[in-house]
């Protein structure tokens, strides 16, 4: 098996969400970072938050690379997602600002 490289700030992103830690999941954002989440668009640390309760890291998610691909700013990491919300192999495509998450875009993978 080959081992799968996640560039950063992702890889360390997604150390976060499968530690469940709702602060540094939050920190990861930029200010005006946002979530899109199936055509669903949160905007801001309060609307990410809102979400990520019931949906992400409240939902205990945890995700597991499989495929990840970058392009310039854009991070795509395809993976198994499992969670109390929802399961399955998913596309996470993360724009990337510095150290911080600009975004991030959750698709069927």
């Amino acid at each position: 098996m080959t081992d799968i490289t996640v560039p950063e700030p992702v890889a360390s992103f997604i150390t976060t969400v499968n530690a469940h830690d709702e602060q540094g999941f939050l920190d990861a954002f930029a200010a005006d970072g946002f979530v899109d989440d199936w055509g669903r668009v949160f905007t801001g640390r309060d609307a990410i938050k809102g979400w990520s309760d019931g949906e992400f890291i409240g939902a205990t998610g945890v995700l597991t690379p499989e495929e990840v691909t970058r392009e310039g700013d854009e991070i795509t990491v395809i993976g198994d997602w499992r969670s109390t919300h929802a399961n399955g192999r998913s596309r996470f495509t993360f724009r990337v600002a510095g150290d911080r998450l600009a975004s991030m875009t959750i698709r069927e993978g």
